[in-house]
């Protein structure tokens, strides 16, 4: 396995501050040209999908060895839909991603590809359709290279499982890129392919996002059909389910708006009609029309001094460019209270497919807690034991605080925080992971707590939250800042993480990869 050294970690960092010549040449490099760019230089005939598309495949068979980002390999039909893109731009065909190479995440229905969510029952499993967003960015012209690695269930930060192995950081190969859209995180960050399609319920596309040093959105709840996003052996209904969304993964912002556009929009089997049009528009253009409310500290969780540092540097550069940063706000949500509801919620949907015997078992275990125990953990444990009823009462609790959220929309435009206290960390693969610890400036923390405090705020009430890059770590690790806006509001995050990314820089490759 290829590692990093050092010298090359201390690169990149350097890099960054600097802005040096290996991070503009990387950029121009075909293979970490933006989807805009490249749809740019392929009307342009600078070069053609097909070679393009080439380009990528042997850059994924030499470097993917050592990341194991690309675990489902479908070339032959990319090589196919090049040739198909090149036809169609010498006729003068403008669609927005014709002849874009990018990635899906593997717990997205693809044609004649596998769909196993890294659970080995599942092996063999084919899909018959292509999910709906699949079908729309093919329709947008894409050109499809494979599916990338995910954890079992799609229920972790990081991304491992029997089927496939273990997707590794390109920053540092003994860290994870993040779970469960680790597999995309890592091939955008690589260089394998401009976009890709990921999911979230737990911070799923923002903690790889923030670990690997790359942009992606979750869209407000219900947005982007999530049709075709289903476990293997589950029909492709044309519903959302609570408190999950699929969304965008890029590079950059501008990336992130473009495949927003072509995903977004109402199932036309029925499901969210109307979301289009309340789509609202960017609430400020300029930077410092922003009202900003920064947090970097949650009541249940500490955050690492990196990522607290990283914030706070953030916090003096908007305020040098004139932004009104908050550190507090009467009318925030308490956000321990939102954590809790929360967890109550996930852990109902989520045990939903759990074997009976176990389920049961945990209904046991539920039904010993303490009347007085708020801790994260007792709040899972009744989250799988909630029935129908307690369930109402925890979504009515949810609806109370997407009142609060509103509220303080009303004054701020969005909210800052971290996507996870800590940056990427050394894979463990030790089970359970209950038993797990991340540990935080020296001190163990609880896996799942570390996990799920910042997931918490945006997924419960169903807002829309970008992460971008925006500084390095001690040991020039990649950290990202959360954008959270209010409900439909999308355009608004993404046109403050835009104007972040230009004001203060954005992606860099890893060294090793430019």
């Amino acid at each position: 396995m290829r590692q990093l050294t050092r010298r090359q970690i201390l690169a990149g960092a350097a890099a960054l501050a600097a802005g040096t010549r290996a991070t503009a040449k990387a950029a121009d490099a075909p293979e970490f040209l933006s989807a805009a760019q490249t749809v740019d230089a392929l009307r342009a005939r600078r070069f053609s999908s097909l070679e393009l598309t080439d380009r990528l495949i042997s850059r994924i068979e030499r470097l993917d060895a050592d990341l194991n980002a690309v675990i489902v390999r479908d070339f032959d039909r990319a090589r196919d839909a090049a040739k198909a893109a090149d036809a169609a731009l010498a006729r003068g065909d403008t669609r927005p991603l014709l002849g874009v190479p990018m990635t899906v995440k593997e717990s997205f229905n693809v044609a004649g590809l596998p769909t196993t969510w890294g659970i080995a029952e599942a092996k063999g499993l084919i899909a018959n359709d292509d999910a709906l967003v699949v079908a729309r960015v093919r329709s947008a012209g894409a050109v499809v290279l494979g599916k990338t690695n995910v954890p079992v269930a799609l229920a972790d930060w990081q991304s491992y499982n029997a089927l496939h192995g273990a997707t590794r950081n390109p920053w540092n190969l003994d860290r994870t890129p993040g779970g469960s859209s680790g597999g995309s995180a890592a091939a955008l960050a690589a260089g394998f392919g401009a976009l890709s399609l990921g999911s979230d319920i737990g911070g799923s596309l923002r903690v790889p996002a923030h670990f690997s040093g790359i942009a992606a959105l979750k869209p407000s709840h219900g947005l982007v059909p999530s049709r075709g996003h289903t476990p293997p052996r589950v029909p492709p209904l044309p519903r959302e389910p609570d408190l999950a969304v699929v969304g965008p993964m890029a590079r950059g912002v501008d990336d992130l708006a473009l495949l927003f556009d072509v995903v977004a929009g109402p199932d036309e089997l029925g499901a969210g009609l109307g979301y289009r049009l309340a789509l609202r528009p960017p609430r400020q253009q300029d930077l410092k029309d922003f009202r900003v409310l920064l947090l970097d500290a949650h009541p249940l969780m500490p955050s690492s001094t990196p990522v607290r540092a990283a914030l706070e540097r953030l916090e003096g550069r908007l305020q040098r460019a004139g932004v009104r940063v908050e550190r507090s706000h009467r009318l925030l949500p308490d956000l321990a209270e939102v954590t809790r509801v929360y967890l109550r919620l996930l852990l109902s949907l989520t045990v939903a497919g759990w074997p009976n015997a176990l389920y049961e078992r945990l209904r046991g275990i539920a039904a010993t807690l303490a009347p007085d125990d708020r801790s994260l953990g007792a709040e899972r444990a009744r989250g799988i034991a909630l029935s129908h009823r307690d369930w109402v009462f925890a979504d009515g609790a949810r609806a109370r605080q997407q009142q609060q959220w509103r509220a303080l929309f009303a004054e701020v435009d969005v909210v800052l925080c971290p996507a996870m206290p800590v940056t990427a960390f050394a894979h463990d693969r030790s089970e359970p992971q209950e038993r797990r610890r991340l540990e935080i400036d020296g001190t163990p923390f609880p896996y799942l707590d570390v996990g799920l405090v910042w997931a918490a705020a945006a997924t419960s009430a169903g807002l829309p939250a970008a992460v971008v890059p925006i500084d390095r770590g001690d040991s020039a690790l990649p950290i990202g800042v959360q954008i959270i806006g209010p409900y439909l509001e999308d355009r608004t995050v993404l046109a403050f993480a835009a104007l972040l990314e230009r004001e203060f820089g954005g992606f860099i490759a890893p060294p090793g990869y430019a």
